[in-house]
């Protein structure tokens, strides 16, 4: 039998085992002290009819010479000898004359010859007027007290001990059965009652195997219902008070978090809102003065596309921000069919275009890979991707676009072969604002503002898909798998 892993069966089991223990000992006390006490009788009765019947036999009862008138009886001095009576005589250890008294008999004895085992047994019973039990095979289990007669014998008087073996078997049956009708109703009624008693620590367990099962990463967070006010006077309503104190300090917490995740959210977007304006009129402004027809002094015309140049690159900054701003709020995509294999061709011919100095392979299937999803927020993910293998892999550095079809889903694939990620930065690599500038210092170049592979896992999980990466000196691998199309959250339209 398992040992049942529960509290409330361990606590059941622990009840009846004890209970059982416990009736055990009394049972075999009262079984021990009922065959103690009825044998301590027969031994008074032994005492109290002494040796007369033994010693009667010695001449049958009867003067010396005297035949005896019945066939088969003996008479011997059966007075006040109870039915089953055993009385014996031995002479220098051997067996001379044996009878015993049978039932409903009270003035005749009838001779038995004891066998050879019965009569060793009877000879080793020390002559020291106490009593003592043997088992003879021929007339059962006796209780039996040896005397030394007058004339050098040894007198043996008996009792059967079936009388007391039976009263002694009654008591084990009947407490047998009262002890197993004890267990039983103390199981059923101690099981009922450690459920009941424990009843705060089961919506305990319950509450918390809900609150489990919850997604608490991020969003706004609903813990369940609390349990009903326990008893603090108990261990365990103390431990259920316990947990509905951290159960509200978790949830005061996640409240806090999901108000400021918010807070920052809205002023992200609103920050990335109210940007785009001056920045779009700075970079026209320099643009224009660029095209002065004027003479520019050198050191004004570098300034001024440097001006050009940032400008650029704080409005692409501003557009990731809003756009991370709108995916966190959850604004929905678009859900059309999005043929991933022409995605790939248009996206590494652009890429192919930028840079030119890496050389960009694909391995495409024969069928198209579609997905249903917004195809121009995936395009943007996958020219991240490419965009981070460029910037952050030197020139020559061999990318490879992979995509296939993996049982019901698509998986889209960029390979490098370049100095890898490090180690330290892998973890947070998905991360907004991680740059990975020693992995930009291998390509020579500074990288951007930390914004592109978040983008990616951004735009991957609005589709219901995952992004993860490999990486490893002289390899480096971006794994996107995304849902088939009637598996994707919305389905095919």
């Amino acid at each position: 039998m398992p040992w049942p892993h529960t509290l409330r069966a361990r606590l059941t089991v622990g009840l009846v085992v004890l209970l059982a223990v416990s009736c055990a000992a009394v049972g075999v006390a009262a079984v021990l002290e009922l065959d103690g006490f009825l044998t301590g009788r027969l031994d008074e009765q032994l005492s109290e009819t002494g040796n007369r019947f033994p010693a009667s036999l010695e001449h049958n009862g009867k003067p010396p010479g005297q035949k005896d008138d019945h066939d088969g009886d003996e008479h011997g001095d059966t007075r006040r000898q109870g039915s089953g009576t055993l009385g014996v005589r031995l002479v220098g250890g051997s067996v001379t004359n044996a009878a015993v008294v049978p039932s409903g008999a009270a003035t005749t004895m009838l001779a038995v010859r004891p066998t050879a085992e019965d009569a060793r047994r009877l000879a080793t019973v020390p002559a020291d007027g106490r009593g003592h039990s043997v088992d003879l095979s021929g007339l059962g289990d006796y209780r039996v007290m040896a005397t030394t007669g007058l004339d050098g014998d040894v007198l043996i008087t008996g009792l059967p001990l079936e009388p007391v073996e039976a009263a002694v078997h009654r008591l084990e049956l009947v407490a047998g059965v009262v002890f197993g009708a004890a267990l039983t109703l103390t199981g059923v009624v101690g099981a009922l009652w450690v459920r009941w008693s424990l009843r705060p620590l089961s919506r305990v367990a319950a509450t918390a195997t809900r609150v489990s099962e919850l997604s608490l990463a991020s969003g706004e967070v609903v813990l369940p219902r609390r349990a009903p006010d326990p008893d603090p006077r108990s261990e365990v309503g103390r431990v259920a008070a316990a947990f509905d104190r951290m159960l509200r300090h978790v949830e005061d917490a996640l409240t806090e978090r999901h108000a400021s995740q918010e807070r920052l959210r809205s002023f992200a977007a609103d920050a990335s809102h109210e940007l785009r304006t001056p920045v779009a009129s700075v970079r026209g402004h320099a643009e224009l003065a660029l095209l002065h027809p004027g003479p520019v002094p050198p050191e004004v015309a570098r300034a001024l596309e440097r001006i050009a140049a940032e400008s650029s690159r704080m409005s692409a900054m501003v557009d990731e921000l809003l756009l991370l701003a709108r995916l966190d709020a959850g604004r929905p995509l678009e859900r059309v069919p999005v043929d991933l294999t022409h995605l790939v061709l248009d996206a590494v011919t652009d890429a192919r275009a930028v840079g030119p100095g890496h050389r960009w392979m694909m391995e495409l299937p024969e069928e198209p890979v579609t997905v249903t999803g917004d195809e121009h927020r995936l395009h943007q993910a996958l020219a991240n991707l490419l965009a981070n293998a460029r910037l952050h892999t030197p020139a020559g550095t061999k990318v490879t676009v992979s995509l296939e079809r993996d049982g019901a889903a698509a998986v889209l694939a960029v390979h490098d072969d370049g100095p890898g990620v490090a180690a330290d930065i892998r973890p947070g690599v998905f991360e907004r604002f991680t740059r990975a500038d020693r992995r930009a210092k291998g390509a020579g170049g500074g990288g951007g503002a930390g914004l592109g592979l978040a983008i990616v896992a951004a735009v991957v999980e609005a589709h219901g898909g995952t992004v993860d990466l490999q990486s490893r000196p002289g390899a480096t691998t971006f794994t996107v798998r995304m849902p088939a199309p009637d598996d994707g959250p919305g389905g095919t339209p």
